[in-house]
């Protein structure tokens, strides 16, 4: 299936993998492609070679294929490694209507990316040896004059031509591709500068008769550039070896992430074990993980006790315990009782794929800072043309010396490759978003980044993000007119058609009592309650004002009475039956073991936490004070809409918010923030809010994702200002005559292969 996601406002996306491009430049240049076509805007990311492309309906995938085609480049789409082809799926339903005939077929969708550079990566290496064996005894003969003997410049001809025309073809092939479009990259500056050192040589050794003949003027005295060829050629090519190698290392965490899935599945049909390739599970199967195997996909556990091993996907060292009921999660390892999972989403649709999806759209996004990149790169490559050539034309003009003039040329095209400018950034992302999905930090785009620097302020939802969210039944306060298991079972009933946390611990106590009741009728309004009919009666659960709003009189005693049960630090639910109140259900909640060492990392990175909830303000109060968290820093009675409120009264203030919450009820405050952050644990709504995502349900990896994007953020900085600085300052010295160019081919290389590994430092963020 290939990876193409179509989009209800007629636009659908299009991932294409580009093959070709070498610098800024051939970016830049597949984007303005790309862009003159009605309706298309493209993003191309060169470490990926790849480009993601929205196109409305009317433009055709062959159409973006031959354009980038057009432009010089070889184009194809890129296949999803999650997605389950209709072929497999059919295969799937097949086997399970065909359930313990333990035969199958079809071809599981392989795990993993393309790994397209290889080729192109043992291409470079067979060049590069071939050169560096020929430019060693080139350079020899050419700088020793002990080495040189009489004809010595036919000798070195021979040596250099392989390493100039077959070594240096890569970068003359891209150079005339590029230059029949009337268009100059990055391999431009190469090939000029490679083929005007070796032909202007081959024209001094056959022309000139003095050199020749030996008479008057010896090779020596170094008339003949075919060692600067030979040996740019040489650095040029181990430079871009090594960064071919560096940027296949930078994108070891996604390729690791998305080869964390089990390759097979023990599907349960009919009471027979069957293993199956993983591709071939759909929603429904019943799959059986034995102790140290992995997960297959996602589901709930049907039977069976276990500690589950989330660290690979969530970045959480501690396993979790399971049972009955329980979500499992895709590539999870289960480390000790043998469980039975029903499979709820497989394919594209699973944790991991979803994962993989964020992590490679924020790797081909672009921030702000890169977009002033390909601005530059793409008027940088011409300027440095007309500086080449002004410098060669100034030193003849001035200076008279046609060799002087003519290394100092050749040093401006060399050392002006803008290869450290295009890189910069890009390699930047895609090592730190890999490395953050290694500890469980989804990373959604490059903007994020931006955000995550200007932000001085964390409003953190209580429930689920600072406390465990698990709440628990601890008492009931009946009516007279109702007893406490009649109250509860009543209330279970009703709250069972709710997502809240509330409403689960409420249905997990009922339940455990006796049956639930079949509700009907069932409302509910975000931050009020619930309401349903159970059995002939009606009932009403939630807040006081929840419970006036549906016809429940509510005198003075029960007001005293919540109010008495919220100075305990209960989360108090009034209930009422019929229009009349019938009791309280009173529920507590844990704070998290790590919460107040996370806020107390906040505070070093220098936020402000700010606690949001629901609760009553006494609840809140006092989580806020066993956190660290300041009275005044406290919003309690908090509505749905009231987070998004709080929200704008902070950012009115001229706070730069961010919120981190987990639920449904969050998903319009985390929009509403400069920084939205979703708990992984919580809702897929959500996590399609959030510009950040935590997988686990720690809170210090809240702290750790904002330090690994501001790391992130600063060592792409720390590779522009290098990069820039690097051809600002390397051009006016190669033109004044300063840099011989053989040098400047070695620092141009050693520049690339810098700047990716200054971004692969990346990879050890977390570790102590």
């Amino acid at each position: 299936m290939s990876n193409e996601v179509t989009f209800p406002t007629n636009q659908r996306i299009i991932e294409l993998d580009i093959q070709g491009m070498t610098c800024a430049s051939c970016v830049g240049r597949v984007e303005r492609k790309l862009g003159k076509i009605d309706g298309v805007e493209a993003l191309v990311n060169l470490p990926l070679e790849s480009a993601k492309v929205t196109v409305p309906e009317s433009v055709s995938t062959e159409q973006i294929i031959a354009t980038v085609a057009a432009a010089g480049y070889q184009a194809s789409v890129k296949v999803d490694p999650f997605a389950v082809t209709e072929a497999v799926a059919a295969v799937a339903t097949g086997a399970a209507a065909e359930a313990g005939s333990g035969t199958t077929s079809g071809t599981p969708v392989a795990h993993g990316m393309n790994h397209a550079e290889e080729p192109a990566g043992n291409d470079l290496k067979k060049r590069l040896i071939v050169a560096a064996v020929f430019t060693v005894p080139l350079f020899d003969i050419s700088m020793v004059p002990g080495a040189q003997f009489p004809h010595w410049g036919w000798v070195a001809l021979a040596l250099a031509t392989p390493v100039a025309l077959w070594s240096a073809w890569p970068f003359h092939r891209a150079a005339a591709i590029n230059a029949r479009h009337l268009a100059s990259t990055m391999d431009t500056l190469i090939s000029l500068g490679v083929l005007a050192a070796y032909l202007f040589s081959l024209a001094q050794l056959v022309i000139d008769p003095m050199m020749t003949a030996h008479t008057g003027m010896k090779m020596s005295d170094h008339q003949l550039y075919f060692e600067t060829a030979g040996v740019v050629a040489t650095f040029l090519l181990l430079g871009r070896y090594l960064e071919a190698r560096a940027k296949s290392r930078a994108g070891d965490a996604l390729k690791s992430l998305l080869d964390l899935g089990a390759k097979e599945a023990v599907v349960l049909r009919n009471g027979v074990e069957t293993r199956i390739p993983a591709a071939e599970l759909i929603p429904g199967d019943e799959f059986v993980v034995r102790p140290g195997e992995k997960i297959a996909t996602d589901g709930f556990v049907v039977t069976g006790q276990s500690a589950v091993d989330t660290a690979l996907v969530t970045g959480e060292s501690l396993p979790v315990e399971v049972g009955p009921d329980d979500t499992v999660i895709g590539a999870t390892i289960n480390t000790s009782g043998r469980l039975l999972v029903r499979a709820t989403r497989v394919g594209r649709d699973t944790t991991l794929a979803q994962m993989g999806r964020l992590v490679s759209e924020a790797q081909t996004g672009k921030a702000p800072i890169a977009r002033l990149t390909d601005r530059i790169s793409a008027i940088f490559v011409p300027i440095v043309l007309g500086i080449a050539l002004l410098t060669f034309v100034l030193w003849l003009a001035f200076g008279g010396d046609l060799n002087t003039a003519f290394s100092a040329a050749v040093a401006v095209l060399v050392i002006a490759c803008p290869c450290a400018l295009g890189l910069a950034t890009p390699i930047g992302l895609l090592v730190g978003t890999g490395r953050g999905a290694q500890l469980g930090i989804l990373i959604r785009g490059p903007q994020v980044l931006e955000d995550t620097r200007k932000i001085d302020t964390v409003l953190l939802d209580k429930t689920g993000t600072i406390t465990e969210g698990n709440l628990a039944v601890m008492s009931t306060e009946p009516t007279a007119n109702v007893d406490s298991r009649t109250l509860l079972a009543l209330a279970g009933a009703a709250e069972a058609g709710s997502e809240h946390p509330i409403a689960h611990a409420i249905t997990a106590a009922a339940a455990r009592q006796s049956p639930l009741v079949a509700a009907t009728e069932f409302t509910s309004a975000p931050g009020g309650g619930v309401r349903a009919s159970v059995g002939v009666h009606t009932v009403v659960a939630g807040r006081m004002s929840w419970l006036e709003e549906n016809g429940v009189a509510l005198g003075d005693e029960h007001h005293a009475l919540l109010r008495t049960a919220q100075e305990s630090g209960a989360t108090s639910i009034m209930v009422g039956v019929d229009g009349t109140f019938a009791g309280l259900i009173n529920l507590s909640d844990t704070i998290k073991p790590t919460s107040a060492a996370a806020i107390a990392r906040l505070k070093e990175l220098g936020l402000r936490p700010v606690l949001l909830t629901g609760d009553n303000s006494a609840v809140a109060t006092r989580v806020a004070a066993q956190v660290g968290i300041a009275a005044e820093d406290v919003f309690a009675d908090v509505f749905p809409e009231g987070k998004v409120l709080a929200v704008r009264t902070l950012q009115a203030q001229g706070q730069v918010v961010a919120m981190v919450g987990d639920g449904v009820n969050d998903a319009s405050a985390l929009a509403q923030a400069d920084l939205g952050i979703a708990m992984g644990s919580g809702t897929d709504v959500a996590i399609e809010a959030a510009d950040l995502t935590i997988m686990g349900n720690d809170l210090t990896q809240v702290a750790q994702s904002i330090e690994l994007s501001r790391k992130t953020l600063g060592t792409i900085k720390t590779n522009l200002f290098w990069a820039f600085a690097y051809n600002t300052a390397g051009i006016p010295i190669a033109a004044l005559g300063l840099l011989n160019p053989m040098i400047a081919g070695a620092a141009m290389a050693a520049s690339s292969v810098l700047v990716v590994a200054n971004s692969l430092r990346l990879r050890s963020f977390g570790r102590k």
